[in-house]
């Protein structure tokens, strides 16, 4: 029977090109690699262009592609009034997971995106344990950073202000909760003092 009495039956990529009955079964036997690759997904970092965090992970999740962007949540002092902001954990990055081989241009050009995070030629991939300890600290998606706790008799470190630098001990907050007092220490005085809770670190 002749290749080409066959051509009916065959793969549309194996039609037509004159080959020996031989070759055709070893073909079919075979099959081509790009059928016969079983795409293998991994985990890897993304840088993105600045600000684009959301936008980034948006049109990869448009194409197929699962992504994981930890986020933080914790209190700042905006205009003088603590808020809980909530934002990125890792400011332009975020982690995507696909197999690299066909889905390289997709993820390398997506909107959002400037680059795989690599160590030489070729992407890096994250191990799976990375991504699943840093899920394992999340709440909800975020890591939830509390406010210091602080009791009578601590000693603070002022972060910032008039008294940036020293060391003090801590007494008690003021009623509108954002503000504490403290004790100053030196070598010559003592003096209690009224400053921003968000000025203060425990002191190491």
């Amino acid at each position: 029977m002749t290749v080409e009495a066959k051509e009916a039956g065959l793969p549309i990529s194996l039609r037509g090109r004159g080959m020996s009955e031989h070759t055709v079964a070893q073909r079919l036997r075979e099959g081509d690699d790009s059928a016969q690759r079983v795409p293998q997904p991994q985990w890897y970092a993304v840088k993105t262009k600045p600000n684009q965090d959301r936008q980034a992970q948006w049109h990869l999740r448009r194409l197929g592609v699962e992504t994981f962007c930890p986020q933080i949540r914790q209190e700042k002092l905006i205009r003088r009034k603590r808020r809980l902001v909530t934002g990125s954990l890792f400011p332009g990055y975020l982690f995507a997971r696909f197999d690299l081989d066909s889905r390289f241009r997709q993820v390398q050009y997506a909107h959002g995106v400037q680059t795989l995070v690599a160590f030489g030629q070729r992407p890096t991939p994250v191990e799976v344990e990375v991504i699943e300890a840093i899920r394992s600290t999340l709440q909800e998606g975020c890591l939830l950073v509390a406010p210091p706790s602080l009791k009578p008799g601590q000693i603070v470190r002022i972060q910032h202000g008039l008294f940036q630098g020293l060391e003090a001990v801590f007494e008690y907050r003021l009623s509108d909760q954002e503000r504490v007092a403290l004790l100053l220490r030196t070598l010559s005085y003592q003096a209690r003092v009224v400053v921003e809770l968000a000025h203060i670190v425990h002191s190491c």
